[in-house]
């Protein structure tokens, strides 16, 4: 059995499967982006989630063959290595798991861990690829000055485009009215007390306003569409970054694919494919062929030397993608 976990700034996924591609069990415990709540906050989320599977699969921890942690915010602050490494032995009670930062599970998910480049926007965005054995990461600052086209970001904005709508520096469009329906405010400066004083600015419930702006879009909102189109743009700056880091040949063709719940607003996937074979003829694009949480798991096997064969493989791709993969 082997245990993949997929850790983000909304939630941290868990998924156990056996060698013939039977998912055994699934369980989801809160974000583990510690940055915020401090280390501390990864075993408890860790433990949570790995109770949660023991339970639904009548198995314990001592049972896993292997386990794959993919964890926000891992190899961002290297004086935390050593206690995010060590905090899965708590839990598990051996040492037959590894760690890395969870954009590795969204390239091996989406790709099946095959050389080319994976997308991730979620609540934070970026990109991991591979070519012959070597990795490269770009992206990924974090929400004060990077992560561009990730539901942040998009929220950001659209928070943004409020206010101006707002104070009447921009004509109001149908996000106004959205926002104000979600959000609640008793006058429109309520805004500011709800995001930085009640949601003390929590990176999960300001993300989640990225749904409103796709829905604006979708009513005909002009300033939220050219959010959407921003946001697919600057994802596909990233991956033809990463190509060109990864020095794949110009005639070589380029596998990409893309995981995270802002790729579910229609209007993000039609610019980030637009923008992304605009900037080089060489890209494969490909709809993932499993969540991320999934691809934690086959990894969970590949490290352990017993990598799942085909059968197994076909297997596990009729298994139908959860409702929410929002990071």
């Amino acid at each position: 059995m082997f245990l993949g976990v997929d850790g983000g700034g909304t939630k941290t996924a868990f998924s156990l499967i056996d060698h013939s591609g039977q998912v055994l069990a699934r369980a989801k415990a809160p974000s583990s982006y510690y940055f915020s709540d401090g280390i501390d906050l990864v075993g408890r989320v860790l433990r949570q989630g790995v109770d949660e599977i023991c339970a639904a699969a009548g198995v314990t921890p001592a049972q896993f063959d292997y386990a794959f942690f993919a964890l926000p915010g891992y190899g961002e602050a290297a004086g935390d290595l050593p206690a995010l490494d060590a905090a899965p032995r708590a839990v598990l009670g051996h040492d037959r798991y590894a760690c890395d930062n969870d954009m590795v599970c969204g390239w091996a998910g989406s790709l099946g861990a095959v050389d080319g480049i994976n997308v991730i926007s979620g609540t934070g965005s970026m990109t991991y690829g591979e070519r012959l054995g070597r990795g490269v990461r770009v992206g990924g600052w974090g929400e004060l000055f990077g992560d561009e086209g990730s539901a942040y970001w998009i929220a950001i904005r659209g928070l943004n485009a409020f206010s101006r709508m707002s104070d009447g520096r921009q004509p109001e469009g149908p996000l106004a009215g959205l926002l104000r329906r979600h959000l609640e405010p008793v006058s429109d400066l309520d805004v500011i007390d709800i995001v930085y004083n009640q949601w003390k600015g929590d990176r999960g419930r300001i993300a989640a306003l990225s749904r409103v702006v796709a829905e604006a879009a979708t009513l005909g909102d002009d300033c939220a569409a050219a959010i959407l189109a921003d946001a697919g743009r600057e994802l596909a700056t990233v991956v033809d970054v990463t190509r060109r880091r990864l020095e794949f040949a110009p005639d070589e063709t380029v596998p990409v694919s893309y995981s995270g719940g802002t790729f579910t607003a229609d209007a993000v996937l039609a610019s980030f494919t637009a923008a992304l074979h605009g900037s080089h003829t060489g890209y494969e694009l490909r709809r993932p062929l499993y969540e991320p949480v999934i691809g934690a798991a086959l990894y969970a096997a590949k490290l352990a030397g017993t990598p799942l064969d085909h059968t197994a493989l076909d297997a596990l791709r009729s298994v139908p993608h959860t409702a929410d993969e929002e990071k």
